[in-house]
């Protein structure tokens, strides 16, 4: 593929432990909105957020390309899982812009992630290797002081175009359909022996009924909700 006009490469992070509809509901609005080649779901592997996860690595993909399968500009991209060690954005970004250099590359994260990046490992580095796009809902504020305020007053666009014209270095706050689903919570609402009908795909449903990852294990409480990995 020519790089220098293919449409950007969404970059969608998380555990994922399960996925859900409010996750793919925002990645396709990204891909719509912001006409965005492709979005790359990225289960992460040791994820340097929280503890272990409830599900393993290998369910976690299973549930990710079952819910991905036949959707038009959805892929899934297994190499955080592959790679031994934290699953740092930074790492990831940095591979893939040596796949890509000269592909737009956009970096998808909630706005309770994006409050969180100066936490994150080498984060002064990700904007120079792709564009940050936060995915907003109503009751979050994107910040107006300190090194993200700065940040965005240098960075920030309302434009699409500059996603589509120079490879990395924005940021681009979209509005997103607010779906109160947690990740958590459904993880909650097994082990309970509830069913999570109409949270999720049915092919995810099915491997978690078959699996039984959920139902003995506690629910602990993580932010997985449209987490890149950090």
């Amino acid at each position: 593929m020519n790089q220098q006009v293919a449409s950007p490469l969404g970059i969608f992070g998380g555990t994922f432990d399960p996925i859900h509809y409010g996750h793919l509901r925002t990645a396709f609005e990204m891909l719509q909105s912001l006409r965005f080649g492709e979005v790359s779901f990225m289960p992460c592997g040791d994820p340097p957020h929280r503890g272990a996860t409830c599900a393993d690595a290998d369910l976690r993909l299973a549930m990710v390309r079952a819910a991905t399968d036949g959707q038009r500009g959805f892929s899934v991209d297994d190499r955080e899982l592959l790679r031994a060690g934290p699953s740092y954005t930074v790492d990831t970004l940095s591979a893939l812009r040596s796949e890509f250099p000269l592909r737009s590359i956009a970096l998808i994260i909630g706005m309770d992630a994006f409050l969180g990046l100066p936490k994150w490992h080498k984060w002064r580095e990700i904007l120079p290797l792709a564009h940050i796009v936060v995915a907003h809902r109503p009751g979050w504020r994107a910040p107006d002081m300190g090194a993200l305020g700065d940040m965005l007053a240098d960075c920030g666009t309302h434009r699409i175009n500059d996603l589509h014209k120079t490879r990395s270095g924005h940021i681009f706050v979209h509005d997103v359909t607010q779906l109160e689903i947690s990740s958590t919570e459904i993880r909650e609402l097994i082990a309970a022996g509830r069913d999570p009908r109409f949270l999720m795909p049915d092919a995810v449903r099915q491997i978690i009924e078959e699996s039984g990852c959920y139902q003995a294990a506690a629910a602990s409480a993580d932010p997985d909700e449209l987490h890149a990995n950090q």
